[in-house]
């Protein structure tokens, strides 16, 4: 049970929410907060004085005064009309993130919501309920307004839900037999469900928590390359790193000696002609370590924005004032979003790299598209045509969304983040890397194999013993995609830095 309130969220929290289902609870001391501010709420009402967004319209439509008898209607509407996303529904773990973010910001206190309306987002989480939030429709400010609004919608009896099996179908009946009556929004509430930015944030942290244990795969794919051009181990030297001391270069370099340590292909070739190894060989542990850094940076940012209060106008209990503000605005998020996006993409046109070198028998001295009979077979000829697309089509993705801005709501919101393209971008070239990786991991494995040399080192070894139990050695073409997607699969669920984690201890990242 996750409790809410008393502590600062971090990325491992909302990863086990939204992936393990752990069920949360609100705290005592939240709750008290939410009842102090919403006691400003009611006493702005009694006075009748104009307060955005609680009896006023929204946007431009915000000089318009709406007579109490409509305030209820006002919130109900509000979501209802901004439910307008389009596309592919998130999955059900980005679904309960944004949820549970949603939860997080509002039990802070500042948003003059009701403990009641806070506790129906509970129920979603801990009954498994699974509001159909559209993956498109956002640009970032103010906030997520569309996605927010297809979840707070749920809890009116409106929308749709996912079942169990996967079928979309309506909310009321689905609530009903849970167990779940809907709720009657009061003012302001309405507004303070759907105005922050849970989506991209719930899409950004997701999407951190699988890249971070990536990149320490990243290294492995790197390390597995060495071995297979016969590279020197010479360029991860400490002093190397300890004279341009960034943190990530130094995590790699200690990365890639502990996966090689011990090989006897290395240093059966330490005698070689060969004074220095290409980039792509050389430079793993400035370019992988650069994108390690950004990493650091940008979970440090979206750790941040999970933890704070994005809605508008806000709720200040102490005092009693309630004001106006633009913390529903997703730059912060929107920036790293599209660093990771750089970031990522550098880990697969580097990994390219080394795949293209490991099937170029000029560079490699080892068969000519890593098969024993080149001619009557193509062998790995076609990996690194898909390798060279993914990474080509990472280049467009990576164009940061974040420069563009269009106005919106008659011009009141003129400049908005994208922050959620952002996010969605970033998930979608983290997805491109992985296969790029797992292609290179393939050469890499295939190249090994051919070499009589001597074994590769212990952590190598370890990983390509766990390659060869997913993907037999390629000896005549065979269909090739299954084969990138075993991979990747075992890329994603970390059985081969398992493998490498057991045999030599933690990677660095």
């Amino acid at each position: 049970m996750l409790i809410l309130g008393d502590k600062l969220l971090i990325i491992n929290d909302v990863m086990r929410v939204a992936r393990e289902r752990e069920r949360v609870k609100i705290s005592d001391e939240a709750i008290k907060r939410m009842e102090q501010s919403r006691v400003w709420v009611d006493k702005v009402l009694d006075s009748g004085k104009p307060v955005y967004g609680i009896n006023t319209g929204f946007g431009e439509l915000s000089n318009i005064l709406v007579p109490r008898e409509r305030w209820e209607h006002l919130q109900r509407n509000l979501i209802l009309s901004h439910c307008t996303g389009v596309g592919e529904r998130f999955p059900e773990d980005i679904c309960r993130a944004i949820i549970l973010l949603r939860i997080n910001s509002l039990i802070a206190g500042y948003s003059g919501i009701r403990p009641k309306t806070v506790q129906q987002l509970v129920l979603l989480l801990n009954k498994d309920i699974y509001p159909v939030i559209p993956c498109k429709g956002s640009v970032g400010s103010s906030g997520d307004l569309a996605p927010l609004s297809h979840m707070a919608a749920v809890l009116l009896g409106e929308g749709m839900v996912v079942t169990s099996e996967g079928k979309e179908v309506p909310s009321a009946p689905f609530l009903e037999d849970a167990g779940i009556k809907p709720i009657e929004l009061e003012a302001k509430e309405g507004l303070a469900l759907i105005n922050g930015t849970q989506a991209m944030t719930a899409v950004a942290a997701l999407t951190l928590y699988d890249a971070r244990n990536f990149m320490k795969t990243a290294d492995i794919a790197a390390a597995l390359s060495l071995e297979a051009l016969h590279g020197t181990r010479t360029a991860f030297d400490e002093r190397i790193a300890m004279i341009r001391p960034h943190k990530g270069q130094g995590d790699t370099a200690k990365n890639i000696l502990a996966l090689t340590q011990g090989s006897e292909i290395m240093e059966h070739h330490a005698d070689c002609e060969k004074v220095q190894d290409a980039y792509s060989l050389r430079c793993v542990s400035q370019v992988h370590g650069a994108s390690k850094d950004a990493l650091s940076h940008v979970i440090q940012t979206v750790e941040t924005e999970m933890n704070s209060v994005t809605d508008n106008p806000l709720v200040m209990a102490d005092t009693g004032e309630i004001i106006s503000g633009g913390n529903f605005h997703g730059q912060p998020v929107a920036l790293v979003m599209d660093f990771l996006k750089i970031a990522l993409s550098e880990l697969g046109n580097i990994s390219e790299r080394r795949t293209s070198r490991l099937v170029d028998s000029k560079l490699s001295d080892l068969p000519a598209f890593l098969t024993a009979y080149p001619g009557v077979n193509s062998g790995f000829m076609i990996l690194q045509y898909t390798a060279a697309s993914l990474v080509s089509e990472n280049k467009v993705l990576a164009h940061p969304a974040s420069v563009d801005s269009i106005p919106t709501s008659a011009n009141q919101e003129d400049h908005v983040s994208m922050g959620t393209i952002a996010a969605r971008q970033a998930r979608e070239v983290l997805d491109n890397v992985q296969y790029v990786l797992a292609i290179e991991i393939l050469a890499a494995a295939q190249g090994i194999d051919f070499i009589k040399s001597g074994a590769p080192g212990k952590g190598t070894s370890a990983v390509h013993k766990a390659v060869r139990k997913i993907v037999t050695h390629l000896d005549d073409d065979r269909v090739l995609s299954p084969d990138i997607l075993a991979i990747r699969n075992a890329i994603r669920d970390e059985s081969l830095l398992n493998a490498a984690e057991v045999t030599i201890g933690k990677l660095l990242i």
